[in-house]
């Protein structure tokens, strides 16, 4: 079980979901303390693609690349932090409901703390992140249900 899990309907197409969400310019549109995300690679993001995110943690803007580890169109993804202090363990899912008119959305997050990551994580990241969910599932969800 992952230390933040999250899971809504919304109104939007199932495949108008995974368009956005696997798209990693659409990162600081929906995640607060996503300053900015850049693809790696010169390909359509899937399995093995990096994206490099800059998140504001604390008082500060840490850099970190994230890879596809999990690429299941159009239904699930998996990304994992692969260097830095802090690394996160993300995974998604989009869900057809109400026969595709509509959409659930699930997100698991974890993390692992490396060096001085070990003591920022329970101190600085954790709690950021409670607060920072609710207000990043609002932010989705109003996107999802724009382009839906």
């Amino acid at each position: 079980m992952s230390a933040f899990h999250e899971e809504f309907d919304v109104d939007c197409r199932p495949e108008d979901a995974w368009a956005y969400v696997i798209d990693p310019s659409h990162l600081p549109e929906w995640q607060e303390s996503a300053v900015s995300a850049e693809q790696l690679d010169d390909r359509p993001f899937g399995l093995g693609s990096r994206v490099r995110v800059t998140r504001h943690v604390g008082r500060r803007d840490m850099a970190m690349t994230m890879e596809c580890t999990e690429f299941q169109p159009p239904r699930a993804w998996t990304v994992r932090g692969i260097d830095g202090p802090i690394r996160g363990n993300f995974r998604g899912e989009i869900s057809p409901v109400d026969d595709g008119r509509r959409t659930r959305v699930t997100m698991d997050l974890d993390f692992e703390g490396h060096g001085i990551g070990k003591v920022l994580l329970p101190l600085v990241v954790r709690p950021q992140v409670r607060r920072e969910m609710p207000h990043n599932e609002k932010l989705l969800r109003e996107h999802l249900e724009h382009i839906g």
